[in-house]
Formats: structure tokens, sequence, C-alpha cells
């Protein structure tokens, strides 16, 4: 019973590592650049341009243009946080196999 318990509680953390994949994916989908050069220009060009969208008067701005300026940021956002984000990711498949093997075990 306690392998049970215990086999289970591993395959919940590990199914708890899967999901910081899912993150990365995003409507706008860019791709990222893979040398740390590329890496650090883009991250330079997505503060430039969050600064120049926060120095913006939106006093002036329609509705939707401030819709547009909330959705690029957020689009910018999530692209900052899956170049930066270096984490350990898991595919569902992987998880099958490690879950099938703990169960034999």
């Amino acid at each position: 019973m306690k392998k049970i318990i215990h086999n289970s509680l591993i395959a919940l953390v590990l199914i708890g590592f899967s999901f910081n994949s899912f993150a990365l994916e995003t409507k706008n989908s860019t791709i990222i650049p893979k040398t740390e050069a590329q890496i650090e220009a883009r991250l330079s060009e997505i503060k430039n341009r969050v600064e120049v969208i926060r120095n913006i008067d939106r006093s002036n701005l329609i509705s939707s243009q401030k819709k547009e300026l909330r959705t690029e940021l957020r689009v910018i956002k999530n692209e900052a946080r899956g170049i930066s984000n270096s984490g350990i990711y898991f595919s569902v498949t992987a998880l099958l196999v490690i879950i099938i093997i703990l169960i034999i075990l």
C-alpha cells in the first residue's frame, strides 16, 4: 500500500513539471533565438518596446487602441518569460513511460 502511494505521489510531481511547457505556447508564437547574443538582443528589443508602450499618453487613445496595447504587452510578457525561462520539460509520452515503470517496480 505504501509503495502505491509513493509511486502515485512521484507521478503527480512529475506531471507538475510538464505544465511548464504549455506556458510557452501563445497565439502569436515566435521563433525563439538560439544563441546567447540573439537572446540578449531580443530581450533588449522587448524592454525597449515595453518602455515605449509605457511612455505613451493613453488619455488620447480610444478603447480599441488601449486594448491592442494591452494584448501586445501580454504577448511580449509571454515571449520574454519563454526566452528567459530555462525549466525542465517532459513530454507526455515520457511521463507515461515513467509512470508505467514506477507501477511495474
